[in-house]
């Protein structure tokens, strides 16, 4: 499946239950394969990254917020973190971060 497909069915699903697609990041390749997706997915972030992945984040329970980490892939994999809303902008940066190493280890251990 195109890339740009994927994008499009993965966010229609994670949207179905709820969540928001809050950054998108792409190697070099994909970016250019996707093309005009900047102009389909508004405001939202794409970024440099040697793994291609959707960010996504929704309420959870408890006041927390939860955000999950999706590789662009056909397989579902993904890493996924839950925020308090005590939490500094300075940590959760820092643990998502965490979350794309560990996932970007994964694609190369493939």
């Amino acid at each position: 499946m195109k890339p740009v497909d994927l994008i499009r069915e993965i966010v229609a699903r994670y949207e179905k239950h709820g969540w928001r697609l809050r950054r998108v990041l792409l190697r070099a390749e994909t970016r250019v394969e996707v093309g005009d997706l900047e102009n389909e997915l508004g405001n939202v972030a794409i970024l440099d990254s040697p793994v291609d992945a959707l960010w996504f984040s929704r309420p959870s329970h408890n006041n927390r917020e939860a955000w999950e980490l999706r590789l662009l892939a056909e397989t579902p994999y993904a890493l996924f973190e839950t925020f308090a809303p005590e939490d500094s902008e300075e940590n959760r940066v820092t643990k998502r971060s965490e979350l794309e190493a560990r996932l970007s280890d994964y694609v190369a251990k493939k």
